[in-house]
């Protein structure tokens, strides 16, 4: 049994160390039930690499995970369950120079988060410097999401109307610092 433990804790450390190394800027909750975690966590290797900065060229990942809430969903909608086909951006500015840089966030899958949105980035200034983080979330068009009648009778025909939420003076030093190897 004891060696059973040990192997199980050297087989979920790793895990462990790289989920306690992700900052958390923000967590928000619209309706129709629709819960959202905006964070900035350690650049990583992403493919397709002609779609994406090289590690090396970034400072962080910035991301969005999106997924129902466990309660108080609508009907049929699986608790936690991803949501897709949004459109999501990122607007990072410096405090101190007024610099910024404004990316389009991609669906991507890891082992850590699972389905997620995100991007590795370049931050517009030091890494020891502060930003203020503009998150801009799209519902899916018409043309992406079809809506039948049930849910257009009790939610409308949009998923939900476009957000925006904003976080003040957020330091990614530690992140940008950090490594996965």
């Amino acid at each position: 049994m004891k060696n059973l433990i040990i192997c199980v804790a050297a087989i979920l450390s790793p895990l462990l160390i790289l989920k306690s190394q992700e900052l958390i800027i923000g967590e928000e909750r619209i309706e129709p039930g629709i819960v959202f975690i905006f964070e900035g966590a350690i650049k990583d290797k992403i493919e397709p690499s002609q779609m994406h900065l090289d590690e090396n060229q970034t400072n962080i990942h910035i991301e969005a995970r999106v997924n129902w809430d466990v309660k108080n969903t609508p009907t049929g909608t699986p608790a936690g369950g991803v949501i897709p086909y949004l459109h999501l951006t990122a607007e990072l500015i410096n405090n101190k120079t007024g610099l910024s840089t404004f990316i389009d966030l991609l669906p991507h899958i890891n082992l850590i988060d699972n389905f997620h949105y995100a991007r590795n980035i370049s931050l517009p200034g030091k890494i020891d410097e502060l930003y203020d983080v503009t998150f801009n979330i799209l519902p899916p068009s018409n043309i992406e999401l079809a809506v039948h009648k049930d849910w257009s009778d009790l939610y409308g025909n949009k998923l939900f109307e476009s957000k925006s939420f904003t976080y003040q003076n957020i330091n990614f030093e530690e992140i940008a610092r950090a490594t996965r190897r």
